[in-house]
């Protein structure tokens, strides 16, 4: 029982320094990326660790005092670590004896809705606005990580996310488990706020959204919250739906993981970097198409296929 403990205790320490350590190197690839396609050289992939080192080192100003207040960053970067011991990255999930594919979805929503009530918090109308923004975008994108992940544990039929890894490593690839998978990438692009869909900060309309009236320390862990969110779902979408090659050796099958997750990042920088912002009712539009496509995902799996 005690080597268990410890065992899990190192691999959820491995999982968390990971996405905490490794989500502003990501970050900086992507911006790296984006300024190639945009033919500039931008800043070095090193650049976000400088950005938090910064922000962390400034006064710590608030719009509005109160305790939960000025908790609300700490607990959105909590929330996102949280999610990265539940999930596996690489090898099995730490801590996967504490919560099933319903607790993930919870725990994926935790962040939004923290930093979304940050924003109402601020008494500014535009984090107000941002807010409202990023509820709707939230109301229309969970769903649909709900329903691709739901297809998994039908065909696994098991609601733990371990169970479904396995299932599919065996099993191989399957059209429902196909098009859930890309049904949750195309949701992974609102969830980590990049173009078209980073309609609750825009920039050029409404100054930050949520995050307008966040400086210092507050603003730096919300933006580690949200790279770190970032990573750890690309993660999840690699390692149940697309968890091949698996050679059963945990370093090898490590690289591999992420070197998939780097193609899925790279493929949501391209897409930021070469798409305009959508509107709210044409974000929400599409999303209502990606979740009829995640519903034929379920059906497809209902049937067999």
């Amino acid at each position: 029982m005690t080597v268990w403990l410890i065992k899990s205790l190192l691999l959820c320490l491995l999982n968390v320094a990971a996405a905490l350590f490794l989500s502003p190197l990501c970050e900086g690839i992507m911006r790296k990326l984006r300024a190639a396609i945009h033919s500039r050289i931008g800043p070095p992939i090193w650049q976000p660790y400088w950005d938090l080192l910064k922000l962390l080192g400034k006064e710590d100003l608030r719009s509005t005092g109160g305790i939960v207040y000025a908790s609300l960053p700490a607990f959105t970067l909590g929330s996102a670590l949280l999610l990265a011991a539940l999930i596996p990255m690489g090898t099995a999930a730490p801590l996967a004896f504490a919560g099933d594919m319903i607790v993930v979805i919870y725990v994926a929503a935790m962040s939004g809705v923290l930093l979304m009530l940050s924003g109402f918090a601020s008494a500014s109308p535009y984090a107000s606005i941002g807010s409202s923004r990023e509820m709707m975008m939230l109301l229309s994108v969970e769903p649909i990580l709900a329903i691709a992940l739901s297809v998994g544990a039908f065909k696994a039929k098991t609601l733990a996310v371990g169970g479904m890894v396995n299932w599919q490593v065996q099993n191989g690839p399957c059209i429902s488990m196909a098009i859930a998978g890309v049904a949750f990438f195309l949701a992974l692009q609102a969830v980590a706020g990049k173009l078209p869909f980073d309609i609750a900060e825009a920039d050029q309309e409404i100054m930050g959204g949520p995050l307008v009236e966040q400086s210092g320390p507050r603003l730096a862990l919300f933006r580690w919250a949200m790279w770190v969110k970032q990573l750890v779902l690309a993660f999840l979408l690699v390692e149940v739906f697309f968890p091949w090659p698996h050679l059963g050796s945990y370093l090898i099958d490590l690289i591999a993981t992420i070197v998939k997750v780097l193609i899925v990042l790279v493929l949501v920088a391209v897409i930021d970097a070469v798409n305009p912002r959508l509107r709210i009712d044409q974000a929400l539009g599409y999303y209502m198409r990606v979740a009829f496509s995640s519903l034929a995902a379920l059906a497809f799996a209902v049937i067999g296929k």
